[in-house]
């Protein structure tokens, strides 16, 4: 992986990813910037913490490898923190790795708590954070939940869009994926709730009709 050296443009990347603007000054003077190319390792299973990663642009994907050996995906990103809970870990309990081209920010995991303990704005924002994530797992896991293709669906729309309104922010393999589908499945039933008049579909933009 690169390890960009150059001053960072705050201003740019908070523009990009705003959860960058949570990170205080004194977080920023040692944070660097890495670009991971496609199926790159970020990190892996056993490897001590060191640091807190942020997902700029791209893909971040937490895997492992069940007995099979087949890759299971833990957690995707394509923006914010990833592998949040290893911060109060010795070492990593999964591998990541860039599923594209990827832009990271690295945040001294050391440097990161101090950040928390010294700076009560800063605790206050990642606490909020960690609650987002928790409710963004819950939701997951309700709907993994649901039988039917239409109804795993139905319920990323309305649990991740706004106004019953989605824009996927990744491919339709990538999104089949994440509701615990084919892609077949997901085309398929993404074809048929069209059809029916249940969604109106308009590239990435995805909108269920009442």
């Amino acid at each position: 992986m690169k390890k960009g050296t150059e001053a960072l443009d705050w201003p740019n990347l908070t523009a990009i990813q705003p959860v960058a603007g949570l990170i205080p000054e004194a977080l920023r003077l040692v944070t660097k910037r890495q670009d991971a190319g496609t199926r790159e390792r970020i990190f892996r299973i056993g490897d001590s913490v060191r640091n807190v990663y942020l997902v700029i642009s791209g893909e971040a994907r937490l895997i492992r490898l069940d007995r099979r050996g087949k890759e299971v995906i833990l957690q995707r990103s394509r923006g914010g923190f990833i592998a949040e809970a290893s911060l109060d870990s010795r070492n990593y309990h999964c591998d990541a790795i860039a599923a594209e081209p990827t832009t990271l920010l690295l945040c001294p995991a050391a440097a990161f708590r101090q950040a928390l303990e010294r700076v009560p704005a800063f605790s206050k924002a990642w606490q909020s954070q960690l609650a987002g994530v928790v409710r963004k797992l819950r939701a997951q896991c309700e709907r993994l939940s649901l039988h039917s293709a239409a109804d795993r669906i139905t319920h990323y729309i309305e649990a991740e869009g706004t106004d019953g309104v989605v824009t996927l922010r990744q491919t339709r393999m990538a999104w089949a994926a994440e509701l615990g589908l084919t892609h077949e499945a997901l085309y398929r039933t993404l074809r048929l709730m069209r059809e029916e008049g249940f969604l109106e579909i308009d590239g990435n933009r995805i909108c269920a009709k009442a």
